[in-house]
C-alpha cells in the first residue's frame, strides 16, 4: 500500500533504502544503466559485465526473475542487513517526534530467513549475492484508518533510510555462506549449537542448515541424540 506524508521521507513503492543502495552500485558498476529493460525483466543496475539487483524484502517475490537472468547473465543480488538501526516516529504530519537506538542488531545468519526461497541458487556459476552491512534508520508513524494487522500494534513502518554501509561480504560460492554462521560453532554441529551461539530462534537455525545443505556448503552427518549433526560438504 502506498501512502505519502508531508515529510522528505520516501513512501512510495520504492523505499529510500532501496533507492540509496541502488544509486551506490550504479556508482562503481561499469556501463551502469539504471531501471534497464533486460530479457523482459527491468533490473535496478544493468552493466556490461553484471546485473545488480537490490532486494530490501522477500526474496520469494524475485525468485523467477532471477532464475531467468542468470541463464544469461552474471547476476550480483545485493541484500541489506542493519547491524544499527535507529527507530525514527513521525507523526501524522511528518515531523519526527522521537529518535532511539533499536537495541535489536542484525546478523549475517538473518540472510538466511529470505534465502530459503532460493538456496540453490547460491550454487549457479552466474549467481552472486553481497551483503551489505548497514546503520539504518527505520521511520515509523501513525497506523491508517483500515489498516489491519495479523498480530496488534501502534505504529506504521513507513520507510528504511539508509545511513552507512558499513562492510560488505560478498558470497560467490556456496562455501562462502559459511562466514554466515557464528565463530566457534563445534565440528560437526546441530541447529541447536547456532540457537545458543546466536540467540537467535530454532526456525532462523533451521533455515540456516536448509540453505547450507541445499546448497552443497555443509552435508549431513549423524545423529547426535534426536538432532542432526552437520559438516562442511
Amino acid at each position: 500500500m502506498s501512502r505519502a506524508v508531508r515529510s522528505d521521507f520516501t513512501t512510495l513503492r520504492e523505499g529510500s533504502l532501496h533507492a540509496a543502495l541502488k544509486a551506490r552500485y550504479a556508482a562503481i558498476v561499469a556501463g551502469a544503466r539504471v531501471e534497464a529493460a533486460v530479457d523482459g525483466f527491468v533490473v535496478d543496475v544493468a552493466g556490461r559485465d553484471e546485473l545488480v539487483e537490490v532486494q530490501t524484502a522477500s526474496f520469494a517475490s524475485a525468485r523467477r526473475k532471477l532464475e531467468r537472468l542468470v541463464g544469461s547473465h552474471r547476476v550480483l543480488l545485493v541484500y541489506p542487513i542493519p547491524v544499527e538501526k535507529w527507530l525514527v516516529t513521525v507523526d501524522a504530519d511528518g515531523a519526527v517526534v522521537r529518535r532511539r537506538r533499536s537495541p535489536k542488531r542484525g546478523l549475517g545468519l538473518d540472510l538466511f530467513d529470505e534465502l530459503v526461497s532460493i538456496p540453490a541458487l547460491v550454487a549457479h556459476s552466474n549467481f552472486r549475492i553481497e551483503v551489505a552491512l548497514t546503520s539504518e534508520e527505520e521511520v515509523r508513524g501513525p497506523i491508517p484508518d483500515g489498516a489491519r494487522y495479523r498480530y496488534p500494534r501502534t505504529w506504521w513502518r513507513l520507510d528504511r533510510r539508509l545511513l552507512d554501509v558499513v562492510d560488505t561480504r560478498r558470497i560467490d560460492t556456496p562455501a562462502d555462506l559459511l562466514w554466515l554462521l557464528p565463530p566457534g560453532l563445534p565440528e560437526p554441529f546441530t541447529t541447536a549449537d547456532i540457537v545458543a551461539a546466536t540467540g537467535r530462534s530454532k526456525r532462523l537455525a533451521m533455515r540456516a542448515v536448509y540453505c547450507l545443505e541445499r546448497s552443497g556448503a555443509i552435508a549431513r552427518l549423524a545423529r547426535r541424540g534426536r538432532l542432526t549433526t552437520y559438516g562442511r560438504g
